[in-house]
């Protein structure tokens, strides 16, 4: 399949994310193939495709969610650790597809979520809430409803997420994703389910944070969306890059035009290829974060051990002593009494 470069002028700008060649594979199906994709900084990238062409795939594998059969994806020239915290930590956010909100927590504390990968405080600060605790507490806090107010949703920082409008939930993702302070933020279709006017709301905000000096990666199905918002525009069809340029580019060739009226050309998969293509990419996701949960469990099994095992060490004080004998002297009472009424 014929693949277009951009003309785009990138020898002077700053490589944010660069994919080179990959390609995922569930079993003997493949979703993605040999994907090389680049994104400089302060640049809105979008990546359009129909149902089924690897797009959400594509992104699990930027993000540390899949590990690529092929390809290596980098973040500012390193090679990025197959682990999503990992990939959180060294620069790259994202949103999903489906909304994954703390619905039962609020606003504020969805966002103060989205700060783990950037305070030091551990277990035993947490615990103990010492003033460097508190510093740090204090400052997420300030952070957040910083990026409350950029997002245009600081007088419902006391909500719960559970009771926001859609649109509003959306954006509330976009702020908990920012709050990692990414230079490069993945939106998996921001717009989904949204009126015109959400849209555009939508739109300015990705402007905005454009604006702030953070590379943005775009799915999207709203071609009017994309193309007013991207300077440059990938179209992934069965897994490969069909075409990458400017948005008159893309637009306007033949082949972008035939994947999405649904005309046959050359090589395109059967609807039952995709279906399968898309129940293996389900699959895989679901398997990842179920591998994920025992280790989070572990963690936090071992973390309880150690606080047992401290307790159990701890020298009793004198106040404890004294309670004990106090204890043991009524115990005592309470034998020879009843040993009495036997008798």
């Amino acid at each position: 399949m014929n693949t277009m470069t951009t003309t785009t002028d990138t020898t002077t700008k700053t490589t944010v994310l660069e994919a080179k060649g990959v390609t995922m594979r569930f079993g003997g199906l493949t979703a993605v193939k040999g994907v090389d994709l680049q994104v400089n900084a302060g640049e809105i990238v979008g990546l359009i495709g129909p149902n089924g062409a690897g797009k959400t795939t594509f992104f699990n594998c930027l993000t540390g969610l899949y590990v690529p059969t092929e390809g290596s994806v980098t973040y500012k020239g390193t090679v990025l650790p197959p682990k999503p915290h990992k990939v959180t930590e060294a620069g790259i956010a994202r949103t999903f597809q489906n909304i994954r909100l703390f619905h039962n927590m609020t606003v504020l504390e969805n966002v103060l979520v989205g700060r783990h990968t950037r305070t030091k405080e551990g277990l035993w600060s947490a615990l103990l809430r010492g003033p460097g605790f508190k510093k740090a507490e204090a400052a997420s806090e300030a952070r957040a409803m910083e990026l409350l107010e950029f997002i245009g949703l600081e007088h419902k920082a006391d909500h719960l997420a559970k009771n926001l409008p859609y649109g509003e939930q959306r954006k509330l993702e976009i702020a908990r994703a920012l709050a990692s302070d990414p230079g490069l933020i993945l939106l998996d279709e921001p717009t989904a389910g949204m009126n015109p006017q959400e849209t555009r709301a939508a739109e300015e905000l990705i402007f905005a944070i454009r604006d702030k000096g953070i590379a943005v990666l775009v799915i999207e199905h709203d071609m009017r969306f994309i193309f007013n918002l991207c300077d440059r525009v990938a179209c992934l069809v069965q897994g490969e890059k069909l075409i990458e340029g400017t948005a008159s580019e893309v637009q306007g060739d033949e082949r972008v035009i035939a994947a999405y009226l649904g005309t046959p050309f050359e090589g395109e998969p059967g609807a039952a290829e995709v279906a399968e293509v898309e129940a293996a990419e389900a699959h895989a996701e679901a398997e990842a974060e179920a591998a994920a949960e025992p280790e989070a469990a572990a963690e936090t099994e071992t973390e309880t051990e150690a606080e047992a095992a401290d307790e159990d060490e701890a020298p009793a004080t004198d106040a404890d002593a004294e309670a004990d004998a106090d204890t043991d002297a009524d115990s005592t009472t309470s034998t020879t009494s009843t040993e009495g009424e036997a008798k």
